[in-house]
């Protein structure tokens, strides 16, 4: 089977086009990964990044997440420490606008609408970078604050130049972004795979060595220290792995297909023959951003409730001791790996699973295309009919999709907070940076199968074609 698989990618570079394709892939992924350590002029990047290595447990915060996404940049200082994320902001929240606003929902439908979408979504990303910019300036100039105690100072200009610093710093994570931004619409359009996507998975691949070092100190910690875990363990990770994987590429391409009936039509003098077809309703529709939406939002409350306790505590008042106290006792059971926490944010995937279907999936207007194009659903009546059936049918699957990402989301925390396992090596394990993983490699072996296939090579499997995310 390996022999097959190291055929198939020897054949792809017998094909000038792809072959073409993926060098420029490569080469363009790593025009990315120079942004990661380029620090910005003016900071200290070593002092930050010799913190986090010292400090793995800051890897378990929304920053060490948000590093992890940016492949270590945010630690370094570097000028693409904003990463893709707030492209990706940007394109979610038009996509939430399009569905509840009318005039941008008309506008999609229109020729010519979807660039418009597009074109507003650049704007916004912009806007959202040089706040976000801005804000990661001040945060690098009181870096104890944000990230914990010992760094010492980052910022290594005077105190009269720092609102030189300030825009300098803004203007240069905002170039980053739109850089990275625009080499991943050059790898849709003249590499291979999604751009946007890739950029992301390359960055969560760059911290593997730091896992594989994680996962080395596991088993063989040196320096006569005796290692807590065994060979038990180590075959007890690997079959869990493997599981995982196996869970989330079943889950990413699994499939309801509702058949669909076509009658014959004519148009004007020509008239179309009828057929059946099917309508592929995918079984995790939300894909990832579920577990994103809850780690975002359950960032704030632990810090909040920590903070207010903290100030209340030096009030001298029987309400402000009552207080303090509660808020502290929030705090700790709002902490990543607490049972509290772990409950809410389960409740929370399932909760914007259904959310993210609710205003991305639209029924009404798919039983009004099938419609008027003539189809519909055998044993269901055209109209409102089809819509309810519809309704009905992605929120059974959508249940059986929103469970699984909460079983994967979930996974990495129970690692790192119950059985110590280090978060570098946990985050393998599950949450989104496997489901964003897997997903993206499903989807660029789908697109060098399909030109495998045109030139009559073999896919990646003799039986059955791999299936992309879309």
């Amino acid at each position: 089977m390996l022999a097959a698989i190291a055929n198939t990618f020897s054949n792809c570079f017998k094909i000038p086009e792809l072959k073409s394709r993926i060098l420029f892939t490569l080469m363009v992924l790593a025009i990315c990964r120079l942004e990661a350590v380029i620090t910005v002029p003016g900071l200290n990047g070593a002092a930050l990044a010799e913190f986090f290595r010292q400090n793995t447990a800051s890897g378990s915060s929304v920053l060490g997440m948000y590093s992890l996404f940016t492949g270590g940049a945010l630690e370094h200082c570097a000028i693409g420490a904003l990463g893709i994320m707030p492209y990706i902001s940007a394109t979610i929240i038009i996509q939430l606008l399009t569905a509840v606003v009318p005039t941008l929902s008309k506008l999609v439908r229109e020729e010519g609408g979807r660039t418009k979408i597009i074109q507003y979504g650049r704007y916004l990303t912009v806007l959202l970078c040089l706040g976000q910019g801005f804000v990661l300036a001040l945060g690098w100039e009181r870096p104890e604050q944000i990230f914990g105690q010992g760094i010492g100072r980052l910022v290594l200009y005077p105190d009269d130049w720092l609102w030189w610093y300030r825009i300098q710093t803004t203007i240069i994570l905002t170039t980053g972004t739109m850089l990275l931004m625009w080499l991943g619409e050059q790898i849709t359009e003249r590499g291979i795979g999604n751009g946007v996507s890739l950029v992301i998975t390359i960055g969560i691949l760059a911290r593997l060595p730091q896992a594989v070092v994680a996962l080395k100190d596991m088993f063989f910690p040196g320096g006569g220290i005796e290692a807590r875990f065994n060979f038990g363990h180590a075959i007890a990770l690997v079959l869990l792995l493997a599981g995982v994987i196996a869970g989330v590429i079943a889950i990413t391409q699994a499939q309801r297909k509702v058949p669909v009936q076509y009658a014959q039509r004519a148009v004007g003098r020509k008239v179309y023959s009828g057929g059946t077809s099917f309508m592929p309703l995918r079984v995790n529709y939300s894909g990832v951003m579920p577990i994103i939406f809850a780690q975002a939002i359950l960032m704030f409350p632990q810090k909040i409730f920590l903070f207010l306790g903290q100030t209340l505590s030096d009030v001298e008042n029987p309400a402000a001791k009552f207080f303090s106290e509660l808020f502290r006792k929030l705090a700790v059971n709002l902490a990543e790996g607490a049972f509290l926490y772990i409950v809410i944010y389960a409740v929370m995937i399932l909760f914007f699973s259904y959310f993210w279907v609710a205003t991305q999936f639209n029924e009404l207007q798919i039983a009004d295309d099938l419609k008027k194009n003539g189809g519909y659903i055998p044993g269901v009546r055209p109209g409102q009919a089809t819509s309810d059936y519809l309704h009905n049918a992605m929120s059974r699957i959508t249940l059986a999709g929103a469970i699984f990402l909460t079983v994967i989301a979930v996974i990495p925390i129970l690692l790192y907070a119950e059985l110590q396992i280090p978060y570098p090596v946990a985050t393998f394990f599950g949450g989104t940076s496997m489901l964003i993983l897997v997903g993206v490699l499903l989807d660029t072996m789908r697109q060098m199968e399909t030109h495998l296939l045109m030139r009559h090579y073999d896919g990646f499997l003799k039986k059955g074609r791999l299936r992309g995310r879309f």
